[in-house]
């Protein structure tokens, strides 16, 4: 791809996300706090854990290298990073599966939404981290850190769809969710390799696996709980686990079929 050909992409992208009705800034803030909504709360007393891995059963082929020479303003001291589509550790450990319940929890349960938001990093022409999990009605920030063009496209199947442009080093945009979704795909159509996928959950029992595969839920209510593992190339996979007051249990959720 010629200089030209990225800077023509990079317009028709800034021109079809402006097109889309999406503002400059894309700030949408969260409301202000709302009083806490009615329900139970966990009793800490009795509330126990799961805890666990996700693995991989079956020959992992090595993850392939991204080319980021079509625009020169991506290539880092890391000039060939990493796909991390699927990241398999030694042990069979899988990086990047999203784990929530998806099932089990009691539903007069409440709980706080966080003011906080979550983060969303476009660095190196890479989206930091690639898997992330929020809850509903929280915002997400999204920032820009490289000095070139990006837009953040979210392409949910529940949720309202938006396009920002973000063609300033160091610019910020803001989203909120307003509807569970798992998962909502993220991709900036200027540099197609890029891709991101957030979790949408309406409680706070969900984690994205580290690089050893392990996950830790905490302060779960005692119950039979169905988890979920999502993985972008694997699939889902689900787990049934009990936890009594007080109790820690340990599960592991194993993909079985081959890579895609």
């Amino acid at each position: 791809m010629t200089p030209t050909s990225i800077r023509s992409l990079c317009c028709a992208a800034l021109l079809a996300a402006l097109a889309a009705g999406c503002g400059s800034e894309g700030t949408e803030k969260p409301a202000a706090p709302a009083p806490a909504p009615p329900g139970k709360k966990v009793d800490a007393a009795t509330a126990g854990s799961i805890s666990g891995q996700v693995k991989f059963d079956g020959a992992v082929p090595p993850a392939a290298m991204i080319q980021m020479n079509a625009d020169p303003k991506c290539v880092t001291a890391d000039a060939n990073p990493r796909n991390e589509a699927l990241l398999v550790a030694a042990d069979h450990g899988v990086r990047n599966a999203f784990v929530w319940v998806k099932d089990g929890l009691d539903p007069t349960y409440a709980f706080d939404t966080p003011t906080e938001p979550a983060f969303l990093d476009q660095k190196g022409c890479i989206y930091s981290p690639r898997v992330l999990g929020v809850r509903v009605g929280q915002g997400i920030q999204m920032v820009n850190s490289d000095p070139t063009l990006h837009n953040v496209h979210a392409l949910p199947m529940v949720n309202s769809e938006f396009n920002l442009p973000m063609p300033k080093q160091f610019g910020k945009a803001s989203k909120v969710f307003t509807t569970s979704e798992v998962m909502v795909r993220f991709k900036c159509d200027v540099h197609p390799w890029m891709t991101a996928w957030v979790g949408v959950v309406a409680h706070p029992y969900f984690a994205v696996s580290d690089a050893t595969g392990a996950f830790s839920l905490p302060n779960l209510p005692p119950g039979t709980y169905t988890l979920e593992a999502w993985h972008e190339k694997l699939g889902r996979q689900t787990a049934h686990v009990t936890i009594g007051p007080g109790q820690k249990q340990s599960t592991s959720l194993v993909f079985t079929t081959p890579a895609k």
